[in-house]
């Protein structure tokens, strides 16, 4: 399970460090202008930066797109690319070869697959992340055609929600040699009602598989989410509203949600009000502080992390929910087997 999306799809391979990282995208349109620069920048938004909870390890992340583009337009062909790791350190990871780290995936990929690779987590490495970044940016191409925007931002990390409350926390928590975990929160806009595949294609499932593939993340909601377990229907419920509209064939109403306590989708369709959802992510599993765990044959190890990492993956991970929103998007916008933008998507 390498690939995501049906009409878009992206297949991504590469360790984190290993020589490179990459993708395949197939079903993408042709004669698609595409700029390479705004691609880069949503790459550069993912990459390690200096800011307090990034991690050392400096990669420029500078994609080079092999096939699927000339003359920059799109050929409808498969698009391939890759991303070379400059600055992986496997031999950092040689005294972590015989240990299970409390928090990762090397006990589960062990079991799984009898062999793993244990540089800094390999496969399950959100080192991954930065090719979703490649794709979404792509769909973002065709989406912002569309006048559809994609908008994470941080919610809240650790309990601190102001700027001034996260600096502080992501302080103390780089000192302690630990990590906070936190939430983003995205708003995708200008997406028509009437988006949605009842009933096992509905608008939130698919985001939510699609957030829920993301290194890291623990949870999903959209609309009120788990808060509208505690409400009363009438305080939950959206009203109905209209809007008066002036055509050349005179004046005209239309009937639309008043209030968007929903999220933006009813019966896993969308509405046309913004769609608003948060996703949950963990503190980050790599920690310096000293924890317990165990070797593969089981002795007694007290653990203290060498490695590089972030003191929170949250301000690196808005990129990353933006992208799979575009990839979900991309799969009710583009058509099947479509060899270009149609009339009809647009």
């Amino acid at each position: 399970m390498n690939s995501f999306g049906e009409h878009i799809k992206l297949t991504t391979f590469g360790e984190s460090h290993g020589v490179a990282i990459g993708g395949i995208i197939e079903g993408f349109p042709a004669d698609v202008e595409v700029d390479e620069n705004f691609i880069q920048s949503e790459l550069d938004r993912r990459k390690p930066s200096n800011d307090k909870a990034s991690t050392p390890r400096k990669e420029s992340d500078r994609v080079e797109i092999l096939s699927g583009i000339f003359e920059g337009k799109t050929l409808g062909t498969p698009i391939g690319f890759i991303i070379r790791n400059e600055n992986q350190q496997p031999n950092d990871y040689e005294y972590l070869r015989d240990i299970f780290r409390p928090g990762h995936a090397d006990f589960t990929y062990a079991k799984k697959y009898g062999h793993y690779d244990h540089r800094g987590g390999g496969r399950a490495s959100a080192r991954e992340t930065a090719t979703r970044v490649v794709a979404g940016a792509f769909a973002k191409t065709v989406l912002q055609k569309k006048g559809i925007e994609i908008t994470a931002r941080i919610k809240q990390i650790g309990t601190a929600k102001t700027p001034d409350e996260i600096d502080r926390l992501i302080e103390q928590t780089k000192a302690d040699g630990d990590s906070v975990g936190g939430i983003v929160e995205c708003v995708i806009s200008g997406c028509p009602a009437g988006i949605g595949e009842p009933v096992f294609g509905k608008f939130q499932a698919k985001l939510a598989e699609a957030m829920l593939s993301i290194p890291a993340v623990k949870g999903f909601e959209y609309g009120e989410g788990f808060a509208a377990a505690t409400l009363r229907g009438s305080e939950h419920n959206d009203v109905f509203g209209t809007d008066a509209l002036r055509q050349a064939q005179g004046p005209s109403v239309e009937v639309k949600p008043a209030t968007n306590r929903s999220g933006g989708i009813l019966g896993g369709i969308s509405t046309g009000q913004d769609i608003v959802f948060r996703v949950a992510f963990k503190p980050i599993a790599s920690i310096s502080k000293p924890q317990q765990t165990v070797d593969k044959s089981g002795n007694p190890i007290e653990l203290i992390n060498q490695g590089r990492h972030d003191v929170c993956c949250v301000p690196r991970a808005l990129p990353v929910v933006e992208a799979m929103t575009a990839l979900v998007l991309a799969h009710f916008f583009v058509p099947k087997k479509a060899n270009k933008l149609s009339s009809r998507t647009k």
